[in-house]
């Protein structure tokens, strides 16, 4: 099947939609700066960039290790990228259009002997209808993190695959929602008011929850996307993370999970914006009648970022995937 409709010909004709595709995928990426200054590699990357054609891309990396320090099992990536002409559901929903999905999956997954997971894995699909479909639906099924420990003890994480909702009504952006806002505001609220939370990281939520503030008055006051610039919010799909027992050295705020002589995991880390239309414009003389595509919101999501400190220190970055995708006219 066409990865789009056909382009129109012809005097007079009505031209036809086409949508630009865009996914990425990685295992892992980052870089170690202590005991030894080392970067390694987009482990496993795969990406669909700019492209109107169906495609469907994967990578498989076996068992790593880097410096002694990071080592993995296997790891895995797709990306995929379809046109939809007709498919309803048992329900009845139509769900025609353009899908597009992008995994990241890492198994076996140890830094320092101290954290350790069995499986991890980052999931994006996002879905663009043929009617009012600038902005997609999104789904984050099959995101999970499987037996995370630190330093042999147990961490409970209870992710939210619902944080951005139904898309919101009105082709309206994510960013423009404000169930979507008001969702996150909740979320930066209860990390800000947690009890012992060190004032650097205070002022940081606070900051964040007067953006989404700002957000809410232009959404409520008609303005569009990109009058003052293309706006991204970073939230958590991380609800809750419990520790069965209290690990010694160990402390959680929202989505971070603090280590003492050793550094900060974040989990769950969604960074949801708007890309403008002239990124996916695709230069042909054939689809110029259709001018170029929309803005639309990218979802990017990274599932377990650590920023080391002792003995080992630098960042890494473990499964993660973007996923968007741009309609015209």
């Amino acid at each position: 099947m066409a990865g789009n409709p056909q382009p129109p010909s012809g005097p007079g004709s009505v031209p036809e939609r086409y949508h630009v595709h865009h996914a990425e995928a990685y295992i892992l990426n980052g870089g170690l700066t202590q005991p030894v200054e080392r970067s390694f590699e987009n482990y496993g990357h795969v990406a669909l960039k700019h492209t109107r054609r169906e495609g469907h891309l994967t990578q498989s990396v076996g068992e790593t290790n880097i410096e002694g320090l990071i080592s993995f099992k296997h790891g895995h990536t797709r990306v995929a990228g379809a046109f939809v002409n007709e498919k309803t559901d048992v329900f009845g929903n139509d769900h025609a259009g353009w899908v597009t999905l992008a995994t990241a999956a890492l198994e076996g997954y140890n830094v320092e002997d101290i954290v350790t997971v069995d499986r991890v894995v980052a999931q994006i699909s996002t879905q663009h209808a043929m009617v009012n479909g600038h902005v997609p639906r999104v789904n984050f099924l099959g995101t999970r993190i499987e037996n995370l420990r630190i330093g042999g003890y147990p961490v409970e994480v209870e992710l939210d695959l619902t944080l951005c909702g139904a898309k919101p009504e009105g082709d309206r952006s994510y960013l423009q929602d404000l169930g979507f806002l008001d969702r996150v505001r909740d979320q930066q609220d209860k990390i800000a008011k947690t009890a012992g939370l060190p004032e650097s990281l205070k002022q940081k939520y606070v900051a964040e929850i007067a953006y989404i503030e700002d957000l809410k008055a232009r959404a409520k006051s008609g303005a569009q996307i990109g009058e003052n610039g293309y706006p991204k919010l970073r939230c958590s799909l991380v609800k809750k993370i419990t520790l069965p027992v209290e690990i010694p050295g160990v402390r959680t705020f929202g989505n971070a999970i603090f280590i003492r002589d050793f550094g900060t995991v974040y989990l769950g880390e969604l960074e949801v914006g708007v890309k403008s239309g002239d990124s996916g414009h695709v230069d042909h003389p054939r689809w110029k009648a259709a001018g170029k595509p929309s803005d639309s919101n990218y979802f990017k999501l990274n599932l377990l970022d650590m920023h080391l400190g002792c003995p080992g220190t630098g960042k890494t970055s473990g499964a993660g995937v973007t996923g968007n995708g741009q309609t015209a006219p």
